[in-house]
C-alpha cells in the first residue's frame, strides 16, 4: 500500500471525528486486516492492503446527532459523488480511495438505500453487520481513534458471509482473511474470545456454519 493511500484514509477520519460523527462509525471490510496490525504486535501477524475501498459502518444510524455534508467536506480532497449498483448507493470516489457507508439490514429488508440526511448521504443495507458491531475494539489511526470489530467477530463475519459471494475469487478472499485472522488469535493466545463470539452469533447463523471451512 502506497503511503500517500494510508495518509489520505487517516485525513478522511480525521475530518469524520472533527465533524462529530466518527464515534457513530465502525470501520469494516479489508482495512480491517490492515489496522489489526498494532492489535496483534508481537505475534508475527504479516498483512497487506489491495483494495481502495473502506467501509464504514453505522451500526444506529437514528443516534447521529451532529449534521454536516460528507461529500462537501471531502471534496477538496479530491472526492467526487459516485453511485454504486442498480440501486443508485452514494460512495465518495477518489483515485486511491472510495469511501462507502453501510448500515445494518434488519427485518424484511429492502432493495433500496437507505437515507442518511443528516450526512447527505445514503447508505447499503446489508445482512450480519450487527454482529461487526457487537464487540469492538478501539485502535489509534495518526493521533485518531476509530472503532474495529474484535478480530475475532470479523473473522467469523467473513466465513458467514463467504458462501452469499458470487464470484469464486472473492470466496477465497474472505476465507483467507479470516483464516489469517482467526490464526493470529491463536498463536497469541485468545482462542477463547473465537468461542464467545460464535457463541453470541443467534443459532440461525450458527447453522450456516457448513459454510465456515
Amino acid at each position: 500500500m502506497e503511503k500517500s493511500q494510508y495518509d489520505l484514509c487517516a485525513e478522511v477520519l480525521r475530518r469524520l471525528d472533527k465533524a462529530g460523527i466518527l464515534k457513530d462509525i465502525v470501520i469494516v471490510g479489508s482495512w480491517c486486516t490492515f489496522f489489526y496490525k498494532d492489535f496483534f504486535a508481537g505475534n508475527k501477524y504479516v498483512t497487506s492492503l489491495s483494495t481502495r475501498d473502506i467501509d464504514l459502518l453505522i451500526p444506529r444510524p437514528r443516534a447521529i446527532k451532529a449534521k454536516t455534508d460528507v461529500a462537501e467536506l471531502l471534496k477538496d480532497l479530491g472526492f467526487v459523488v459516485g453511485f454504486g449498483g442498480s440501486q443508485g448507493y452514494i460512495r465518495l470516489e477518489h483515485p486511491q480511495l472510495i469511501v462507502e457507508f453501510l448500515v445494518p439490514e434488519r427485518g424484511r429488508g429492502s432493495n433500496k438505500p437507505y437515507s442518511l440526511s443528516q450526512l447527505g448521504l445514503n447508505a447499503q443495507a446489508l445482512r450480519f453487520l450487527e454482529f461487526l458491531s457487537l464487540d469492538t475494539i478501539k485502535i489509534k489511526v495518526d493521533s485518531i481513534t476509530v472503532t474495529l470489530p474484535h478480530p475475532a467477530n470479523f473473522a467469523l463475519h467473513k466465513l458467514l458471509v463467504m458462501g452469499r459471494r458470487p464470484k469464486a475469487e472473492k470466496q477465497e478472499k474472505d476465507k483467507n482473511s479470516a483464516t489469517k485472522i482467526l490464526n493470529a488469535l491463536i498463536n497469541s493466545k485468545q482462542s477463547s474470545t473465537i468461542k464467545n463470539a460464535f457463541r453470541k452469533m443467534p443459532k440461525r447463523w450458527q447453522k450456516m456454519k457448513k459454510h465456515m471451512v
